[in-house]
């Protein structure tokens, strides 16, 4: 079953993630258009998670750098297990198990392939298709190789990696149109389209104190990264309990001040005596 994969590497008693199932491929003549997503991913390492949607789940990749709207960078994407339709929306965090980590929905919006016959395309390893997202627009293609993008350039220079592929190593590359240029994308457009968000926001509406002691990456860049993003949430939640708190505190003060003037006007006054 396309699923299979998803749901075994998940304990869904501990994680956010929808279990999820196949849907029925939606292809009749005046069908919507296809989904596609682009989750941005802080767990081991960071990663953004390319989604696309055939035949009732999303095809998924981990592009470690994030998609390029430069059409001379070809971006290294890991062809993972499918995932369901429903985890298209998710964002939040997941506490502890596969992907430990906080989920952003960082894209979204519909794509159409460039040729008749998905599947065809795949197996070929030469799927052209155009996104309509928030971020990212206009014709890319997923290209596999044969790992070669992951080989030290010494390697590279031997020539073809004789090795036999696993078929996992694609490459996401944008082609050029009105929609290509240098602007780093994933820098200049960070937060969510969901919830307009940043990671650490994300967090602290759920519990920065999740990874207190079992974090999913503790050392290198990823770490430092994650350990500024949960004190950068621990303070944004304490300063959400604490707001209430102050706001209660300065009415209070407020109608203390105001009380012996209210007090004062109540009071009547002596009347003046007129003389005669």
């Amino acid at each position: 079953m396309p699923l299979d994969e998803y749901r075994r590497k998940r304990d869904f008693t501990k994680s956010p993630e929808p279990k999820g199932k196949v849907q029925k491929a939606r292809r009749p003549a005046k069908a919507p258009a296809r989904f596609f997503c682009v989750q941005k991913h802080l767990a081991s390492h960071l990663h953004y998670d390319f989604r696309l949607e055939h035949n009732g789940t999303l095809l998924s990749w981990a592009v470690p750098k994030g998609p390029s709207l430069d059409p001379k960078i070809k971006r290294l994407a890991m062809h993972v297990e499918d995932h369901p339709i429903e985890y298209g929306t998710f964002e939040g965090v997941i506490p502890e198990g596969y992907g430990a980590g906080i989920v952003m929905l960082w894209d979204r919006g519909t794509w159409e392939p460039e040729t008749d016959d998905v599947d065809a395309a795949l197996k070929k390893g030469d799927l052209k298709f155009t996104l309509d997202g928030f971020k990212l627009k206009g014709s890319w293609v997923l290209v596999r190789t044969r790992g070669y993008a992951r080989r030290s350039e010494r390697d590279r220079r031997q020539g073809p990696d004789p090795r036999p592929s696993d078929g996992r190593s694609w490459l996401l590359i944008k082609h050029k149109d009105e929609w290509s240029g240098d602007l780093d994308i994933a820098e200049f457009a960070p937060l969510s389209v969901k919830s307009e968000l940043d990671f650490h926001e994300i967090l602290a509406e759920d519990t920065p104190a999740v990874w207190r002691t079992n974090r999913p990456v503790e050392g290198g860049e990823t770490g430092a990264m994650l350990r500024d993003i949960i004190e950068k949430a621990a303070a944004l939640k304490a300063a959400k309990a604490a707001a209430p708190k102050a706001a209660k505190a300065a009415a209070l003060k407020t109608a203390k001040a105001a009380a012996p003037k209210a007090q004062r006007s109540r009071v009547k006054q002596p009347a003046r005596r007129t003389k005669r």
